[in-house]
């Protein structure tokens, strides 16, 4: 019996395995690619909400949501119907360009990271007509039968079918700290949610062991689903886009409070009602900052797609404003700091002799074993190949990061044995004794100094080392946790992991960018110290997971700076020990490719990942490496600034040009008894100082800008503001008083003046502002250039062109000209002096 949905009738927990799959009309071969595809039509994508709509026409609707921008357009039209029909089709044409120009932008920009995103898509493993398949997770419907593995993220509510040693953490659901174990069965309806041991949950993630489970629920039919209606969650803000947003808000109240008293100016003053509507709501769109997010969105994407040529993949465009201001990068050595390719030195018994049986017993643990693939059962494998012919695998304890071993039950010769390996000190927990070199049996206790004598000796020589040890089961078929008791030490395992050969170069560099490296490592303190010594790490202090248990949360705060390596940690500290950094005034970012890396990459101001990392850490990254290489990172830290300092640029043109203006425009409207600038003048002056602005994300950097981290300062900022603000209303007013009182200007011939002022030195003063140097000593980018030359010279002839009737524009008089190229070459001398004494008193 099923609903009309084709889902089940009941609770899903409360149904058998056969049940489930009957209701939903699927068998545990799965689903057939045509009925796959008729569910996710029926039952919709598997995501929390539907993704954002960019197509064409929602983009370029889009540009014209702004209210101001919308009242702008109703006025024009008004004015249309009231007899100006010329005025109001020159004021529709400015605002759809302009409007036509912010969607090419940002059509480019969202067509390229969607490319990106769909490079580091999350896949599932999912049975179709019997045979397993990689699709992204969106695609999942009910019915589907998926496959999970330690370090899958579980895509949607499931039913398991199969399960061997299922352990899930549920943390982001149920709030449970440790990792609750799965198994098939039937529950009671009233079962709470951290009760249904027989049910994954979307958002969760497989610690250890295997799965087949059937689809029940996707998308907002999920439990997580329904919580995330309830509280609509986005992420937290960064401190740059919290600050942006402010800034934003400031300089619209600011504007619009100025242009309401203007508006009240040119009432008292009788000036022509309509004329004073559309001079105020033009003078609103031309001064509110209403492209400073979508600049600021394309700029970053911008950043975005040339991170992505260095093999940086960036999941959520603010989080580059952080890369670009990390000042400490925390990571673990192994494939990130060593080749990542662990090799096996040998295999040595009690008494540090080669041993080719502790190599058998380390052999069948690493074949048999079927949890997640790892370099370590990879280094075994590949060390000799050995002829297993006669044993066969009866059962499995998968690796976990509380037990720390990995245990396989095997037969041969009618005798079942089980084989553990896994960190020294745990299993040595669980052995009563060890196999002597004459391969006779021992009191453990009696050897536990050797054994820890020849672990330091390995350890001291940078070798990381594992314990191996077995133990009869006699006819015992099947084994649990609770067999891992009584076993006999059967020898070591040394393994190395040589550092990268340019890892020197690659620290120094990071180092020389501002950016200090701490590595954060399970191995024991021994290793950790030879590594860092063959890294170039010189007096290395080292911090490890038993003292920072005995710290309180203070007195790590205090060391914690001063540490370059944390050994023998546990997966619980990396987040303490990420976040101790954050607290100390430090911007953090944490790369890891682990499950257990999960909570410190999400706890971290950059969470990094690589491309190959299990999901729940790509699930949790800010950022995705196609290389797990720090070599990769320093390009990308260079890109990130080079975008942060781009994006600075615009914010420094928008706000300092809107400030003056917004008072040259308020005085003016006292001095002068006609409108300074009709609508239309105003809104061809916003379009045409946009376009060099636009090029802004294409511009070069200078290197001085790169060389160490930055962060968003807003009161930095809104002091330039103010001073840039006011050098250029204080140029505005000589241009003022220079048309009305030297050159007698006529009121067509004072816009016309004000007009080419006010767009030639906006466009140049870009070239001055962009750069801390002088401007003659820092090239600007090729389209930036391009885009201001253009901007001037048609600035320039616009009023000589048969368009300078329609806008309202006359030829000017050479006098006119020279005076007025007089005052912009002294304005922009005068921003070079400002500016220089401007970045001595103020540090950005």
């Amino acid at each position: 019996m099923t609903t009309s949905e084709g889902k089940p009738d009941r609770p899903f927990w409360t149904l058998s395995s056969d049940d489930a799959l009957n209701q939903l009309g699927t068998n545990r071969n799965g689903l057939t690619r045509d009925e796959a595809q008729k569910r996710l039509l029926r039952f919709g994508a598997n995501l929390l909400k539907p993704k954002r709509k960019t197509d064409t026409l929602t983009l370029l609707i889009n540009q014209f949501r702004s209210p101001l921008v919308l009242i702008l357009i109703i006025a024009a039209i008004l004015a249309f119907f009231l007899g100006e029909p010329v005025n109001a089709g020159i004021i529709l044409i400015i605002v759809v360009a302009s409007g036509l120009l912010g969607f090419w932008q940002e059509r480019g920009s969202t067509l390229a990271v969607q490319k990106l995103m769909a490079i580091i898509q999350l896949k599932v493993s999912v049975v179709r007509e019997g045979n397993p398949n990689d699709i992204p997770a969106e695609e999942i419907v009910p019915g589907d039968v998926i496959l999970l593995a330690a370090g899958d993220v579980v895509p949607a509510d499931c039913l398991i079918l199969e399960s061997n040693d299922l352990f899930v953490d549920e943390a982001t659901l149920t709030g449970e700290t440790y990792p609750a174990e799965k198994l098939v069965g039937l529950l009671a309806v009233e079962t709470s949610i951290s009760h249904r041991t027989n049910s994954l949950f979307m958002g969760t993630h497989v610690i250890s062991g295997s799965a087949r489970a059937v689809v029940m629920n996707t998308g907002p039919g999920t439990e997580f689903g329904k919580i995330a209606e309830h509280l609509r969650f986005r992420p937290p803000e960064t401190e740059f886009e919290h600050g942006i947003k402010h800034f934003g808000y400031f300089l619209m109240i600011v504007t619009l409070v100025l242009v309401m008293a203007i508006f009240a100016i040119n009432v008292y003053f009788k000036r022509p009602l309509l004329d004073s509507v559309l001079f105020s709501l033009a003078l609103a769109v031309g001064l509110t900052p209403q492209l400073l997010p979508a600049i600021i969105s394309i700029n970053l994407s911008h950043g975005a797609r040339r991170m992505a040529e260095q093999k940086v993949i960036i999941k959520r465009l603010a989080s580059i404003e952080n890369f670009g201001s990390m000042n400490i990068i925390c990571s673990d050595k192994t494939g990130t700091l060593t080749e990542g390719t662990v090799q096996l030195q040998s295999a040595f018994n009690v008494d540090a002799a080669p041993s080719d049986k502790v190599l058998l017993n380390a052999y069948l643990n690493a074949f048999y074993q079927t949890g997640f693939t790892n370099p370590i059962d990879e280094a075994i494998k590949g060390y000799r190949k050995l002829d297993l012919t006669g044993y066969q695998k009866l059962d499995e304890i998968p690796y976990d990061f509380l037990r720390k071993r990995l245990s396989i039950l095997v037969s041969h010769d009618n005798t079942n044995l089980m084989v553990t390996k896994g960190a020294l000190v745990n299993v040595l927990a669980v052995c009563t004794t060890v196999e002597t070199s004459d391969g006779t049996t021992a009191d453990i206790a009696t050897v536990r100094d050797i054994i820890q004598k020849h672990f330091e000796e390995f350890s001291n020589k940078g070798f990381r080392t594992l314990g191996v040890a077995y133990k009869n089961m006699g006819t015992e078929s099947r084994i649990s946790k609770d067999h891992e008791a009584g076993m006999t030490f059967s020898g070591f395992l040394v393994l190395f992991d040589p550092p990268k050969p340019n890892i020197i170069d690659t620290i120094t560099n990071l180092k020389n960018l501002g950016v200090s490296l701490k590595v954060i490592t399970g191995d024991n303190h021994l290793v950790a110290a030879n590594v860092s010594q063959q890294m170039g790490l010189k007096n290395t202090k080292i911090l490890t997971g038993p003292d920072i248990v005995h710290m309180s949360d203070a007195a790590l705060l205090k060391s914690v700076g001063s540490i370059d390596v944390f050994a023998e940690i546990e997966p619980n500290q990396k987040e303490r020990i990420i976040i101790a950094l954050k607290k100390a005034g430090n911007v953090v970012g944490y790369m890891g490719d682990g499950i257990n890396d999960a909570s410190a990459i999400h706890a971290a101001d950059v969470g990094i990942s690589v491309d190959s990392a299990v999901d729940v850490a790509k699930d949790a990254a800010d950022i995705v490496l196609l290389e797990k290489d720090l070599g990769v990172l320093v390009q990308g830290v260079r890109e990130g600034r080079a975008t942060f300092a781009n994006t600075l640029k615009y914010v420094f043109m928008a706000t300092s040009a809107n400030f003056g203006n917004m008072f040259s425009m308020a005085g003016v409207s006292l001095i002068v008894p006609f409108l300074p600038l009709l609508p239309k003048q105003i809104l061809l002056t916003n379009l045409m100082t946009d376009f060099p602005e636009m090029t802004i994300a294409t511009d070069s950097v200078d290197k001085e800008m790169i060389e160490y981290p930055r962060r968003w300062d807003i009161k930095a900022i809104r002091k330039f503001m103010i001073t840039f603000g006011i050098v250029s209303s204080v140029f505005d007013y000589f241009t003022f008083g220079l048309l009305l009182l030297v050159l007698h200007a006529t009121e067509i011939q004072f816009r016309t003046g004000w007009f080419l002022e006010s767009v030639v030195s906006a466009s140049l003063i870009v070239l001055v502002i962009r750069s801390r140097k002088p401007s003659y000593k820092s090239k600007p980018g090729k389209y930036l250039l391009i885009a201001t030359i253009s901007i001037v010279v048609i600035t320039l002839i616009l009023p000589y062109t048969p368009l300078a009737g329609i806008f309202g524009f006359s030829p000017l008089p050479v006098p006119f000209l020279l005076f007025i190229g007089l005052i912009i070459l002294l304005y922009i001398f005068t921003a070079e002096i400002v500016k220089k004494i401007f970045y001595k008193r103020v540090k950005i």
